[in-house]
């Protein structure tokens, strides 16, 4: 019969590449190592391991193993460390992902009122903006991935929390300041300054300069959304951002929202998290906080 242990060892030699240093990882000495490898293979009867001369290399069989002990053991240790936690009186840590830059400014003011509410939950924010938030949901590495695009798959969830409008931010005494709207065209000889993500994943590009054919003169990144804004304020470039947000920025900086095109673009916050945990009262809890939120 698989058990944990098997996982954990057949995880270890793939990370450390020799039985010599995942020996050492797993307090054994190679002998022991090799002698249970060969104890799991007999009763698996099947090798996971093929020899190329010093070298271990997965078989067919292994690479299937080795994907399960990497989704099914980060599970195992989250589920000790929830029992701990109730053991222990706590209720846990709600553990949340962040896929989109501006998103942080919105959640602030989500969790302010959430840890009031719930004095014996933790909160713990994974804003790494590349990593990718449905291989963390699925991983147990996160258990709220908050996303303007949620891509739908089995086993999650995906609900939208707050709804807000993508507009064009330009300094105030920018040429298209004054307008109503503008369209892709008015754009062609400006620099476009956004956040430092995947052109594809860009809503002023997939919904609004692509369909018209159409692209800014030049294309900047800044990670930081206050000098995005100082930027533009300088009349260095225009920036897409949600319009919540260039509301937040209008008192202290000189810069105007003029929306995207007569329609303008409609886009969501949503909270994604395992189908699996859905009733989990302080994780079902922090949606109905952030639904309060007003801007």
């Amino acid at each position: 019969m698989l058990e944990r242990t098997h996982l954990s060892l057949i995880r270890e030699v793939d990370r450390q590449g020799s039985l010599t240093a995942a020996a050492e990882v797993l307090c054994l000495t190679q002998s022991a190592l090799s002698h249970t490898i060969k104890k799991i293979e007999e009763r698996l009867g099947t090798p996971i391991w093929k020899r190329e001369g010093r070298n271990l290399r997965l078989t067919q069989a292994g690479q299937y193993l080795l994907v399960l002990a990497n989704r099914l053991l980060p599970q195992f240790d989250y589920a000790e460390k929830i029992m701990q936690q109730y053991a222990q009186g706590q209720r846990g840590t709600l553990r949340i992902g962040m896929e989109c830059h501006p998103c942080y400014q919105w959640l602030l003011k989500v969790v302010s009122p959430y840890l009031t509410k719930w004095p014996d939950v933790d909160v713990d924010v994974k804003q790494k903006f590349q990593f990718g938030g449905i291989g963390a949901l699925f991983a147990y590495e996160i258990d709220v991935l908050v996303t303007p695009d949620p891509l739908y798959k089995t086993g999650l969830l995906f609900e939208p929390v707050f709804d807000y409008e993508q507009v064009l931010v330009v300094g105030k005494q920018h040429k298209l300041a004054g307008l109503p709207h503008v369209v892709p065209k008015q754009l062609s000889d400006e620099t476009l300054i956004t956040y430092p993500v995947e052109i594809e994943r860009l809503d002023i590009y997939n919904q609004f300069f692509l369909p018209a054919g159409c692209a800014p003169k030049r294309h900047k990144t800044i990670e930081t959304t206050d000098i995005m804004l100082q930027m533009v304020e300088a009349g260095r470039g225009v920036a897409a951002l949600p319009g919540w947000l260039v509301a937040e920025y209008a008192d202290k900086l000189a810069v105007r929202a003029v929306r995207l095109g007569k329609q303008g673009i409609a886009k969501h916050i949503f909270l994604g998290v395992r189908e699996a945990d859905v009733d989990i009262d302080y994780l079902k809890d922090f949606a109905a906080v952030a639904r309060k939120v007003e801007f």
